[in-house]
């Protein structure tokens, strides 16, 4: 079959993911208009009072998600589903109850799923130990708020993103890929919530994550490596694949700030992971570890974000990877170094082009940015309305999240980054400073265990350091840390003109499972001392 050919049949009808599946131009389709989703609101939000609840509110959500999935000259998938319903969370009794009902399109509908809402309240009210304290919040009226972008890509023609997508491919095989895929994933949350607190909020959310992996093979030996590519999922439109020039930083390979060259990336990926099959593989032992921000993002995801959430401190979370070693009496002694006076990580929902940007989260608090540990200190944690009284607060992080309007909202992770160093430092200037070290580009493999505590970190890129300078590649690198002495090995973070993201699209957490986005952003940072590992060994 034609390419061409493929894309008009697969536009018209595609494969279901969740929600349900429509056509291309389905999705340009506006959704409810305000007004409708006012009137539907407020009839839940009536409802739910009329029946005993004292708080409310009301997610009225379309879900709009895109794949676009291909290898080498083929197209493999284009994919578009939609999800629309109605979500009605109530405090009745003190205790929580949630309804949730799909395609609702009249008053009639929503004010029965608040009020099954009500009735399930009631029902759980006679297991409650305690009743649930809810942060005062204000009343934002009607507000609005859409990600910044330039283009929409649930705008864009198909054709151009195979396009796209294809030329990636061959810009890899041509130098030197064996094999290699391509994908482009798309999201667009439609989000309008109201409440009892006297807000009602529209949010037009978009998120896009170019992804690729090229692979090359050994003729002689079969022996194979990958790299995968060095993009960060964002939350802005198309027109973060329509990089400028001015936007790039060159160094061991090419980094991106602003936009992404994915066709630039391919070409350097396929080399670089010929590259890697001559590389030499690393002796263990202590090495003072460079690391970008390409890869750091992951390591500060699992051993600041989620052992940070106070539903995980509080234990009420043990999914994925546990608890938390960062409990309660760390956080009142005051003093609990969580790293080095280098290490000043903070959490927020704002920056822009991040993926937790929004204006405000799932129940209704306007968004901020707030320290988790300043100079090396634990100062505070990730929490919601309803969990902020149990660290003596009584203002939200606005740090509620739910992947579905099907799904009931609760704590999730909000950006966690690294802030920059406050003195000019470049990544060239930090080589320089390290006489036996391994510079490490873009995420790989890692485990960590049940407290968030004990863990190990792989990468895509790993560069040996000797006397101040990169003398060639390596490979079969990991290092192994715990989240505290990792930290406080910390000695030095370069300045804010080194500054990326990177992030996760699909950050699953909660039973039943919720997968959420969210970015976390650093400068190039320095860590002494660390032990690094040979993956390729085998014991005995």
């Amino acid at each position: 079959m034609k390419r061409r050919d493929f894309i008009q049949i697969a536009g018209l009808g595609t494969i279901m993911l969740t929600g349900r599946a429509v056509s291309a131009h389905t999705l340009l389709e506006p959704g409810l208009d305000v007004a409708v989703k006012k009137r539907l609101a407020d009839a839940a939000l009536n409802a739910a009072k009329s029946h005993g609840a004292t708080y409310a509110d009301v997610r009225i959500g379309r879900y709009l998600n895109q794949y676009v999935i291909t290898r080498e000259n083929k197209v493999q998938n284009i994919v578009n589903t939609e999800s629309y319903g109605v979500g009605v969370r109530v405090i009745a009794n003190g205790c929580w109850g949630f309804a949730a009902i799909v395609d609702a399109k009249s008053e009639a509908e929503t004010a029965r799923a608040a009020e099954q809402a009500v009735a399930i309240a009631k029902a759980n009210s006679k297991l409650m130990k305690s009743p649930v304290i809810l942060a005062p919040q204000k009343g934002y009226g009607e507000v609005s708020w859409k990600t910044p972008m330039t283009r929409n890509a649930f705008e864009v023609p198909i054709q151009e993103k195979v396009d796209l997508l294809l030329n990636v491919n061959d810009a890899a095989m041509k130098n030197g890929a064996n094999y290699v895929n391509s994908l482009l994933f798309m999201v667009n949350e439609q989000k309008y919530f109201a409440s009892t607190d006297g807000s009602y909020i529209d949010q037009d959310v978009h998120r896009i994550w170019p992804v690729f992996a090229a692979t090359a093979i050994d003729p002689k030996t079969g022996k194979f490596e990958t790299r995968q590519s060095l993009s960060a999922p964002v939350g802005r439109g198309y027109d973060y694949l329509q990089s400028n020039p001015s936007d790039k930083v060159t160094g061991v390979t090419t980094r991106y700030n602003k936009g992404y060259d994915m066709l630039e990336d391919a070409i350097a990926g396929a080399q670089q992971a010929k590259e890697k099959l001559s590389a030499k593989s690393v002796e263990p032992g202590k090495y003072d570890l460079v690391l970008d921000p390409s890869h750091l993002w992951l390591t500060i995801h699992e051993s600041v974000g989620h052992p940070l959430e106070l539903d995980r401190v509080l234990g009420y979370e043990a999914n994925f990877a546990g608890t938390s070693f960062a409990t309660l009496d760390k956080l009142k002694s005051g003093n609990f170094n969580y790293g080095s006076k280098e290490v000043h990580l903070f959490a927020d929902k704002l920056q822009e082009g991040s993926l937790g940007a929004v204006g405000w989260d799932d129940e209704g608090v306007k968004t901020k940015q707030w320290d988790l540990v300043k100079d090396g200190i634990l100062v505070n944690y990730q929490a919601t309305r309803d969990q902020v009284h149990i660290l003596g607060e009584n203002e939200s992080h606005g740090c509620c999240y739910a992947d579905s309007w099907s799904s009931v909202q609760f704590q999730r992770m909000p950006n966690v980054s690294l802030a920059p160093g406050k003195t000019p430092y470049s990544v060239q200037d930090m080589i320089k400073d390290v006489k036996k070290g391994i510079y490490i580009v873009g995420d790989g493999s890692f485990s960590i265990d049940q407290q968030r505590y004990n863990f190990q970190f792989g990468g895509q890129l790993f560069y040996e350091i000797k006397n101040g300078e990169i003398v060639g590649m390596l490979k079969d690198v990991a290092y192994q840390s715990n989240t505290q002495e990792f930290w406080n090995s910390c000695v030095k973070v370069c300045d804010a003109k080194d500054y990326r993201l990177g992030g996760s699209f699909f950050d699953g957490k909660g039973q039943p499972s919720q997968s959420s986005a969210v970015s976390h952003g650093s400068s190039t940072a320095r860590f002494n001392g660390v032990n690094v590992i040979n993956t390729a060994r085998k014991i005995g």
